[in-house]
């Protein structure tokens, strides 16, 4: 199905909700929609060694959050670098994840040496604020970002989300998919007892190797992430039920929720 202009989407949900698998959905459903995962461009900085990477590489290893500026920085980028941002150049800081510009030979821009690029604060120019592309292919999910009403307040001087959705499963089907669920460690594989299971119990499909239980997917250990997220997620959702952009889509399943995503995508960027 084709969108008719930009979606520039958020989705929020406690841990086990389903996040991933209605991404790979929505994106199967609609191809002009590309996942941004600040995760995934996180990691792709540390692996390759940039300015951005050696200064975030501790905190992600201790399990810390990446300084809003940094991550604010990383993002805007990485539109630019899209040519989904247009007008002031981007925010000068490090190297980008996209491998067509980790060069300094694909640079348009003249960058301060590198301790400045990093260290400096993050600059916003409210006099001169960037174009967004409202062109289909510019569509996105964002993942991973933003965590706090701050940082939410900040993203919409550079890119406007345009739908933020609230995904709720109740928390009873949430811990049983928890308690079901087994992990080959080596790939990522994930398998679970009440749906997905693996045609020998206990083994991975594709290797025969053993499945393992995360020791984060303990009830005790899911419990304290579940009450953090409620704690985190508040403010951001406040923040986009006010600008109007905020949808709830409720579901026992993935299967039950899909349908209720697809039609608010389509009433928003279809019709």
């Amino acid at each position: 199905m084709r969108l008719n202009k930009a979606a520039r989407v958020i989705l929020f949900g406690a841990p086990g909700v389903g996040k991933g698998t209605q991404s790979e959905r929505l994106l199967s459903r609609f191809p002009q929609l590309n996942t941004i995962s600040t995760g995934d461009l996180l990691r792709y900085n540390v692996k390759n060694r940039t300015p951005l990477g050696i200064k975030v590489e501790g905190t992600m290893k201790s399990g810390g959050l990446v300084a809003d500026d940094l991550m604010l920085r990383l993002i805007s980028n990485e539109l630019f670098t899209r040519g989904w941002l247009k007008g002031q150049g981007p925010p000068s800081v490090i190297t980008l994840a996209s491998e067509a510009t980790t060069s300094t030979e694909h640079s348009s821009y003249d960058r301060p040496p590198i301790d400045t690029l990093v260290a400096s604060p993050f600059h916003f120019d409210e006099h001169t604020p960037p174009r967004v592309s409202n062109d289909p292919a510019a569509s996105f999910i964002l993942d991973g970002f933003p965590r706090t009403a701050p940082q939410a307040g900040t993203l919409d001087k550079i890119v406007p989300i345009n739908l933020v959705v609230s995904i709720k499963t109740p928390l009873s089907v949430i811990m049983e998919r928890i308690a079901g669920r087994w992990v080959h460690e080596p790939s990522g594989r994930v398998y679970n007892t009440t749906f997905n299971t693996p045609r020998v119990p206990g083994r991975d499909d594709l290797t025969g190797e053993p499945l393992i239980q995360r020791a984060d997917d303990s009830e005790e250990v899911y419990r304290a992430r579940f009450r953090k997220f409620q704690e985190t997620s508040e403010p951001v959702l406040n923040h986009y039920a006010k600008k109007g952009v905020l949808v709830e889509v409720e579901g026992m399943s993935s299967d039950e929720i899909s349908p209720k995503l697809y039609a608010e995508f389509e009433k928003r960027f279809v019709k």
